[in-house]
C-alpha cells in the first residue's frame, strides 16, 4: 500500500546528551584585609580675597629687571578709576623708574588727576606721569661716572643722547609721546620740529644738531620720505615713525608706514603707525646695549 503523499517524514533519533560535569567547588573568599582609617580632611584654607585691582589688571612688576623698561599703562580705552589705581599701585610698589600711562585723553587726565594729585599731565603728548623716582643705586652708579669723566647727565640718566625730528608740525603729538617717554626714561632727548622734505634746506641746516645724537627718531607722515632721507645723512640708528598725517590717499598712514619700509637708505628701523612709545623704548634699548657693550 502507498504511503499518504501528507504523511511527515521520519525524524533521525537526537543523539544522546553528554553528562554535564560536576561543578568544581567555590574556593572561599580570601578575607579582606581591614581598611586603614582615613586619615581627617586639613581644613581648607578660606579663599584669599580677591585684590580688586586683580578683577581688570595684574602688573608686571619685574618687567624692568627683565628688560630695562618699566611697564607702561596704555591708556586708552581704561577708565580714569582704573588707570588711577594701575598707576597708584605702581607708585606703591616703587622699584620702577617711570610710572606713566600713554594715550590719555584730557577728560580722563583731569579726573585721573583728581584721584593722584601728583600726577603731570602732558596734553600734547596724551602722556600722564607721576613724579619719578631715581633708584639709589642708579645714582650712586651715575656719580662714580662722573667721577670717572665718563659722559652722563643727572643721576638715574643713560648715557647718551636722542634727537626727534617731525617733517611738520602736525606730527607733534606723536614726537612729543616720543620724547616726554625718553625723558621720564632717564634719556638725554631734544627736539627738532617742522623740517620735512618739501624744503630740504631746512633738515640740511639741522644737520650738525642731528649729527650729534646717539639715535634718531623721525616722525613723518604724507609721503614718509624724511626718514629716508635723514638715514642717508648721518652714520647712527635712525627709527622712523609713520604718522597718520595726510590727505585720502595717506590711508591713515599706511602709505608713510610703506615708505619707510621701503627707504632706500638701509638700515631705517619702521615702528607701527602713530607709535611714538614704541620708538622711545627702541631707542633707549639701543643705548642700554651701547652702554652694556662698553662696559664689557
Amino acid at each position: 500500500m502507498e504511503a499518504d503523499d501528507g504523511a511527515e517524514a521520519a525524524v533521525d533519533p537526537v543523539d544522546p546528551v553528554d553528562p554535564v560535569d560536576p561543578v568544581d567547588p567555590v574556593d572561599p573568599v580570601d578575607p579582606v584585609d581591614p581598611v586603614d582609617p582615613v586619615d581627617p580632611v586639613d581644613p581648607v584654607d578660606p579663599v584669599d580675597p580677591v585684590d580688586p585691582l586683580e578683577q581688570f589688571a595684574r602688573i608686571d612688576h619685574t618687567r624692568q629687571s627683565r628688560t630695562g623698561m618699566p611697564e607702561v599703562v596704555y591708556g586708552e580705552g581704561k577708565s580714569a578709576q582704573q588707570m588711577a589705581s594701575i598707576l597708584g599701585a605702581m607708585e606703591q610698589r616703587g622699584g620702577q623708574r617711570a610710572v606713566m600711562a600713554t594715550r590719555v585723553d584730557a577728560e580722563a587726565a583731569q579726573q585721573v588727576c583728581s584721584l593722584l594729585p601728583s600726577a603731570v599731565y602732558h596734553p600734547l603728548a596724551r602722556v600722564l606721569h607721576l613724579p619719578p623716582v631715581v633708584a639709589e643705586e642708579e645714582e650712586a652708579a651715575a656719580a662714580e661716572r662722573r667721577e670717572e669723566g665718563e659722559s652722563g647727565g643727572a643721576g638715574g640718566r643713560r648715557d647718551g643722547h636722542v634727537v626727534v625730528v617731525t617733517a611738520g608740525t602736525t606730527d607733534l603729538p606723536v614726537a612729543e609721546e616720543a620724547r616726554v617717554t625718553l625723558a621720564l626714561m632717564g634719556v638725554q632727548v631734544a627736539l627738532i620740529a617742522d623740517v620735512g622734505v618739501a624744503g630740504l634746506h631746512r633738515v640740511i641746516s639741522q644737520l650738525p644738531r642731528i649729527r650729534q645724537a646717539d639715535v634718531v627718531i623721525v616722525v613723518a607722515g604724507m609721503d614718509g620720505a624724511l626718514p629716508s632721507v635723514i638715514s642717508g645723512l648721518v652714520d647712527t640708528p635712525v627709527i622712523a615713525v609713520p604718522t597718520s598725517v595726510g590727505y585720502g590717499a595717506s590711508f591713515g598712514g599706511v602709505a608713510a608706514l610703506l615708505a619707510a619700509l621701503n627707504a632706500c637708505a638701509p638700515g631705517v628701523t619702521v615702528v607701527n603707525i602713530d607709535n611714538g612709545f614704541g620708538a622711545a623704548a627702541a631707542a633707549a634699548r639701543i643705548l642700554m646695549a651701547g652702554r652694556a657693550s662698553t662696559a664689557k
